[in-house]
């Protein structure tokens, strides 16, 4: 494995990487098909699909043993699993390293409109009649990329590195991250080589959604012999995980490269190697996929995509689970009346930015619960547009002629904050805009009293999102909210064992929180990737990330 650090951009990653812990710790998805309902075990199910056609359906096999790169829209945080922030550092992670459940990410969104949870490093799983204890029957004869054995110890190991505080090898920044997954959890343990046994203090029904997901932690497995042997700040430059891909070399800033792990348990990886580029500047992406120099672009730009089209590439879409919002500041001056919070919310008009700015490939949203929810409901749309309205309330609150306030940002955003900008400035709010890049603007999710908003693009399958963006002992909550009405419900969500009874409940927090406008929900997006005119087998899920083992190049 070759390892090449520029030493300043290593110190800004790592600084990077230890803001984003409390920044990012936040994409928890929920629990969806595939668990078998409480009392039941399950056995296992369908992997990813083994031979994807290509878009146009052509029944041609698969190249293999070739070289696909990823062009990325940020650098990658860390190779460590409960240590990684953000989707795109999930995304290589998740060729390293594997959990215990999985996403069936084989379907298109048409196909499965809500990825299942399908088996992975467990073959099958029991969960009690309460709710409270999920037991794990492990896949037997796996290897981790080190050589070492994936066993019941090696999964408690991972466990106690991020929950329990007298374990040897215990580490802050992964506990902080996996707070959310963890957080009810009381006891870990093993009763056999191949059966592990997690006991909460409460009905846990999005555990299983949780150990699928990635970005602030994740429940992907690392090598325990691994941690051991270079600790727990040097296992990002050393990962060894049981996927299908394992770790060849890094460039801080440039490139990751991950070739074929031959010692795989399950299908061969079609192709031999995969590079993920960071490319920061969306036009320079667009340009390296137009020359040939990647296969696949993260995030093209919406006024791209018509043209890329044209030209023959592949821009898939997808009911993704994602929603870009402002997080309003309740711990400021002027928003922590929420007056003036609606007000703002009012005055955004969400249709047309999704029609006209962002050219329909987005759905405008209304509800901090996004699209691709367990709960989303289409037809939920409070505080929908009206400028009439927003004046009549910020006079209310007792400022007719508006006020200034600072809006923070990340680079990207340019377009939708500008648009915000002006329509903000109708009801008599002056909105100064900071951008930041991306590692710095983490540094500040954490609103001080002088800024006013903030924006982010999150998601997630699971109703639990709420918790994240809005109880009170969240550190999710970047923009102060809290209230007591709203975290009776989310608990009483928490502690049901029936789902749809539970979900009731869940959308009681919805529509507190939304009448609150502790957030401002903008619009989900639609498109994620755009790819190369010979890029075969891809699959766009109702999700965030996606496969590439079964992905190659024409």
């Amino acid at each position: 494995m070759k390892f090449l650090a520029k030493k300043q951009y290593q110190r800004n990653m790592w600084k990077a990487s230890l803001v984003l812990v409390l920044a990012f710790a936040l994409l928890l998805t929920g629990c969806a098909g595939g668990q078998g309902g409480n009392g039941k075990t399950v056995d296992n199910a369908p992997s990813n699909a083994t031979n994807a056609t290509t878009p146009e359906g052509e029944a041609k096999g698969p190249v293999k043993d070739g070289t696909l790169i990823v062009g990325l829209t940020t650098d990658v945080s860390a190779l460590d699993p409960t240590r990684e922030a953000g989707w795109e550092s999930y995304l290589v992670n998740r060729n390293i390293h594997e959990s215990l459940v999985k996403e069936d990410l084989s379907k298109t969104s048409a196909e499965s409109p809500q990825v299942a949870i399908v088996p992975s490093l467990a073959e099958s799983w029991d969960i009690s009649e309460d709710g409270r204890t999920y037991t794990f029957h492990l896949r037997q004869g796996v290897k981790f990329q080190d050589g070492s054995d994936f066993n019941a110890e090696a999964v408690e190991f991972n466990v106690r590195r991020a929950w329990d505080k007298d374990f040897e090898f215990f580490d802050e920044l992964s506990a902080a991250l996996m707070s959310r997954t963890y957080h009810a959890l009381k006891n870990v343990t093993s009763p056999d080589e191949h059966t592990v046994v997690f006991e909460f203090n409460t009905p846990y029904p999005a555990f299983l959604r949780l150990l699928a997901q990635g970005s602030g932690g994740s429940g992907l497995l690392a090598s325990a012999e691994a941690i051991r042997k270079y600790g727990n700040d040097g296992y990002a430059e050393h990962p060894a995980g049981t996927g299908p891909y394992q770790l060849e070399e890094r460039v801080m800033g440039e490139k990751i490269v991950l070739k074929r792990f031959d010692g795989y348990w399950g299908d061969k990886a079609y192709s031999e190697k995969i590079i993920f580029r960071p490319i920061v500047d969306e036009n320079a992406r667009i340009a390296a996929l137009k020359t040939g120099e990647v296969d696949i672009i993260q995030g093209p730009p919406i006024d791209s995509i018509d043209k890329l089209k044209e030209e023959g590439y592949q821009v898939p879409e997808a009911d993704l689970p994602i929603v870009y919002y402002l997080t309003l500041n309740t711990g400021n001056e002027f928003f922590k009346d929420v007056r003036v919070r609606q007000a703002v919310t009012l005055a955004i008009d969400r249709e047309s930015m999704s029609k006209d700015l962002l050219k329909g490939y987005a759905l405008p949203a209304y509800s901090a619960v996004n699209a691709g929810s367990e709960i989303f409901d289409p037809n939920h749309k409070p505080l929908q547009y009206n400028l009439e309205k927003a004046k009549q309330l910020l006079a209310e609150a007792g400022y007719p002629d508006g006020f200034e306030i600072t809006l923070q940002t990340y680079n990207g955003n340019d377009a939708y904050v500008e648009w915000i900008q002006r329509d903000l400035a109708k009801i008599g709010i002056k909105v100064k805009i900071e951008s930041y890049d991306y590692a710095t603007f983490g540094s500040l999710r954490f609103m001080s009293p002088k800024v006013g908003i903030n924006t982010m693009d999150w998601g997630f399958v699971t109703a639990y999102w709420l918790y994240i963006v809005g109880y009170s002992e969240s550190t999710g909550r970047y923009g102060n909210y809290a209230n007591p009405e709203f975290d009776a419900a989310v608990d009483k969500a928490l502690n049901e064992v029936d789902q749809q009874k539970s979900f009731e409940y869940w959308k009681q927090a919805r529509d507190i929180i939304d009448e609150d406008a502790a957030i401002v929900p903008l619009f989900s997006g639609k498109t994620l990737v755009a790819l190369g005119k010979n890029v075969k087998g891809f699959v766009l899920p109702s999700q965030n990330w996606y496969d590439l083992d079964k992905v190659w190049v024409e």
